[in-house]
């Protein structure tokens, strides 16, 4: 979790206000305080929010996204899984109409479920967030893949995981999560976060990532998590060939005769390596595969 402060207040400030109310970063957390307030402004401006968007923060930390965000937004609902930052939050938010917070592990709950409960009926739905770097696919999953149909999800993140979602055909980084990517998204990083942003300094530095998800009903025929699918077992050793990693691979549990008819049916010969081929490639793939099942 990236714990935000305020541009005009120093270290020493910051320092005054955890140790008000007991804060400590906890490594464990993936905790970092983000000094420069300009990148919860870029973030902002990225996820393009209006008074009908409901929009939930995964780790509010400090609060100082979430002043912006209950700024541009209808709905503001942030979840935090650390006790300690929750006063501190209360005392900043309380009193706003149009903010929600929910004290928790979003990982283990449905966000469907929290959205019904907290902030229902927006005409669309964004999440805004800055990520602990160990968990950061993790979440994403959970939201790329709900049952809420989000808008726009603008993320900061390990800039090695953001550069794979945006990765071309063939690149070294080029895998599950640039396909996962373009399944669910137009994906593109807006900004780059360098280590000297936060304290205590990273090890690595950050960027911005911006999804604008397809809307409902986009590429009907296509199954999304069936695709997925296809994509993880065929990269669970990048190294095999189509044949290895899925006609020969028990994991999949798709008969060996079925891949390779789908497979001459798309014209995709065995011997390629999954980083060879692009998502309409893989898109086709699994269609031929599922239809044949």
């Amino acid at each position: 979790m990236t714990v935000e402060s305020k541009s005009s207040e120093s270290p020493m400030r910051l320092r005054e206000i955890c140790k008000r109310y007991n804060i400590r970063f906890k490594k464990s957390l993936g905790q970092n305080l983000l000094l420069d307030d300009n990148i919860n402004r870029i973030m902002v401006d990225a996820a393009a929010l209006t008074p009908e968007d409901a929009v939930v923060e995964v780790g509010a930390g400090l609060g100082a996204l979430t002043t912006r965000l209950c700024a541009s937004a209808g709905k503001v609902l942030s979840i935090e899984i650390d006790q300690s930052f929750i006063p501190c939050l209360e005392e900043q938010f309380g009193g706003k109409e149009n903010f929600h917070l929910f004290r928790g592990d979003v990982l283990n709950h449905r966000i469907s479920k929290l959205i019904e409960e907290h902030v229902p009926g927006a005409a669309r739905y964004k999440m805004v967030s800055n990520l602990p770097y160990y968990i950061t696919t993790p979440i994403l999953f959970q939201f790329l893949e709900s049952e809420v149909c989000f808008d726009r999800i603008v993320v900061m993140m390990q800039e090695e995981v953001g550069q794979r979602f945006v990765a071309s055909v063939g690149a070294a980084n080029y895998g599950i999560l640039a396909l996962a990517g373009k399944c669910h998204a137009q994906v593109d990083i807006v900004h780059k976060v360098p280590a000297s942003c936060f304290m205590p300094k990273p090890k690595v530095d950050s960027c911005i990532v911006r999804m604008r998800l397809h809307p409902p009903g986009h590429r009907p025929e296509l199954d999304k998590a069936f695709l997925m699918k296809v994509v993880r077992a065929a990269f669970q050793q990048r190294r095999k060939t189509l044949n290895n990693s899925l006609a020969k691979s028990s994991s999949f549990g798709v008969p060996k005769e079925t891949v390779l008819a789908a497979l001459e049916a798309t014209g995709i010969a065995a011997s390629q390596r999954p980083q060879t081929l692009n998502f309409e490639e893989f898109a086709q793939l699994s269609q031929e595969i599922k239809t044949r099942l």
